[in-house]
């Protein structure tokens, strides 16, 4: 009886700890920084929102404390913290303080994902899907026919597959003309392509990228990985002028495409240089891949630091558990600075060999992320090579750079401070 007694009186002197809030933390604390960002996703779809703790413990996330959510944390394995309402306001009173580089950034909505991909990939045939595959992220996948017919208005974020928006397949004629796959996405393109009134491939990729770049500029947010940023610029730029040899279109290359390329349509790139030949696997020299002297062991790409209340876009897209990453290559692996437009952000770069490798930019209401590369975990990717694991690479900072990429668009339009 006098035990029973000493504990109800602990407990009206130390009562116990209770859980208001869960702290999912970024740092190398996290078991599986992946499936965290879809957990925060998952949240927002119930409506419930999420504080993203810029520069705080690697970018943490905190909510509010259900039993539900503390089960599928378990349940998908990611590393929590249960937090009580007076430690959540002793977080929120230090990242917003004036004298720590860090801000709190109320996510609210699980944005609309899309995915624009050939129907018949699969989800590891690109780095995108795969972590969207991974972290339980849903999205659906779009192509030319959706674009065309107007559907990406249902969306808020779409992801360029590593699409050729030049008409040339890819630039993949020399090593696979032979391949039926690739024989196959020519007949479909070109199927696609007259269905749609259009008397090339290029002229039906062009009317998609110009699309694209609309949805864009109306608020929508666009991310581009590999062959998707160079290409996606060079279609704009040579609107109304045929660079496509003869076995893409039928008929050869204008001689003189290169004094023709308009660079105030582009996004990011200026003043480049086409590849013409055809049997060359590459579109331009806007990828610094170019005479590339990069040994492997010493190709990792720096993050910037930016200001996380003064900056907020830049910072979000940035945050990680480090700063370096290990580089990647791709069709297109990096960017040569040389090129960028002056307006272009750069948010990843190997400085030693003047290339960025992450940029960013505003255009109209929407804004735009180019990411050098193909697959982050997979150093060079070959056609018909076996798909990432992610489940081996749980805590990838490269793939967490595109997560932050999918979870921006939820962020709460907020002010700079004054």
């Amino acid at each position: 009886m006098r035990n029973w007694l000493l504990l109800i009186a602990l407990l009206f002197v130390f009562p116990i700890a209770r859980a208001d809030y869960l702290l999912v933390p970024m740092d190398y604390a996290q078991k599986d920084h992946l499936k965290a960002y879809g957990v925060a996703y998952w949240v927002l779809e119930y409506q419930v929102p999420v504080d993203w703790l810029l520069n705080y413990r690697g970018g943490s996330f905190m909510f509010k404390y259900t039993a539900i959510f503390e089960r599928e944390l378990q349940i998908r394995g990611v590393s929590y913290e249960k937090i009580s309402d007076g430690k959540s306001n002793e977080i929120m009173a230090y990242v917003t303080s004036d004298d720590v580089n860090m801000d709190a950034v109320k996510l609210e909505k699980a944005p609309r994902v899309a995915v624009y991909s050939p129907k018949n990939k699969q989800p590891w045939d690109d780095a995108v899907t795969l972590a969207l595959t991974y972290a339980e992220i849903p999205y659906e996948v779009v192509y030319d026919p959706e674009v065309l017919d107007g559907k990406l208005s249902d969306y808020d974020w779409l992801h360029l597959h590593h699409e050729d928006f030049t008409g040339q397949y890819g630039k993949f004629y020399a090593s696979y003309r032979n391949a039926l796959w690739y024989q196959d996405e020519v007949k479909a393109q070109e199927a696609t392509a007259q269905i749609y009134g259009f008397q090339k491939v290029s002229q039906m990729k062009l009317a998609v990228a110009k699309t694209i770049k609309e949805f864009c500029a109306n608020g929508g947010f666009l991310f581009a990985m590999c062959s998707a940023t160079d290409t996606y610029d060079i279609a704009l730029s040579a609107e109304g002028v045929d660079i496509c040899d003869y076995m893409f279109d039928g008929d050869p290359a204008d001689p003189n495409a290169q004094q023709k390329l308009d660079y105030d349509r582009t996004l990011a790139f200026e003043n480049y240089e086409l590849v013409r030949s055809p049997y060359q696997y590459e579109f331009s020299n806007i990828d610094a891949n170019l005479g590339r002297a990069v040994l492997e062991h010493m190709d990792y790409f720096t993050l910037f630091e930016f200001s996380a209340k003064w900056d907020p876009v830049p910072t979000m897209l940035c945050q990680n558990h480090t700063r370096t990453i290990k580089g990647f290559m791709g069709q297109t692996t990096s960017f040569r600075n040389g090129v960028l437009k002056p307006e272009v952000l750069i948010m990843g770069e190997l400085k030693a060999y003047n290339e960025a490798r992450y940029i960013h930019g505003n255009l109209g209401k929407g804004m735009w992320t180019y990411y050098g590369g193909h697959d982050p975990e997979d150093y060079r990717h070959f056609v018909g090579e076996e798909p990432t694991d992610l489940a081996l690479h749980p805590n990838s900072p490269g793939y967490r750079l595109i997560l932050n990429n999918i979870l921006f668009p939820a962020a709460r339009k907020k002010k700079r401070k004054t």
